[in-house]
């Protein structure tokens, strides 16, 4: 009987430790793919000064327009910092995604006001910066489907009984998909000059 009592223990503390383990080894794979996020947004946010400083050269009484560019992306980059510092809180994963729709919105009047300009579409660095930031955005959408992967096996084994228990004793908190609400706000912004 105490060998039966005992092997029950055995199996029980080793499903323990392994639904533990697997619970750290899917939150630590959606914490990486965030990091993936993190360096593309990183990414971005170092084109933009770029960008807008290409800009101030041509568009002289847009001024508004490249402030608020700059000040959406600073905007963006502190929720950046935020999220990545943690990206299970959900606080701050709410604040990147208001912080982002901004520089969308922020990005999409510049591109609109840079149509505007000829000379400003036919400038060669102007041009190249506006391939790089597409080839970033594109990056970022491929790293935002990885971690909303990532993040979906690790909830789907969070709630699943009975590793929900487990999860609920040893604080697995839920986190947060990388989405935007708005669908105003899912399109990137366009940078192709043509």
């Amino acid at each position: 009987m105490i060998l039966i009592i005992l092997g029950i223990a055995i199996v029980a503390a080793l499903w323990v430790a392994g639904s533990f383990n697997s619970l750290v080894s899917l939150r630590n794979r959606f914490k990486n793919a965030f990091a993936q996020i993190d360096v593309q947004l990183k990414r971005r946010y170092d084109l933009i000064p770029n960008l807008v400083e290409i800009a101030k050269g041509y568009m002289k009484h847009e001024r508004e327009t490249l402030e608020a560019v700059i000040a959406a992306r600073n905007t963006a980059y502190a929720a950046s910092k935020a999220a990545a510092a943690n990206p299970a809180d959900a606080g701050a994963m709410k604040g990147l995604l208001g912080a982002e729709a901004g520089l969308a919105g922020a990005m999409s009047r510049l591109m609109v006001v840079a149509e505007q300009y000829p000379d400003l579409k036919a400038n060669q660095n102007m041009m190249q910066l506006t391939e790089e930031m597409t080839s970033t955005e594109n990056k970022i959408s491929f790293a935002r489907q990885t971690y909303n992967d990532s993040v979906m096996t690790y909830n789907t084994t969070r709630e699943s009984f009975p590793t929900n228990i487990l999860a609920g004793m040893f604080n697995f908190a839920e986190a947060q998909l990388f989405q935007i609400e708005s669908t105003t706000e899912r399109e990137a912004p366009k940078v192709k000059f043509t």
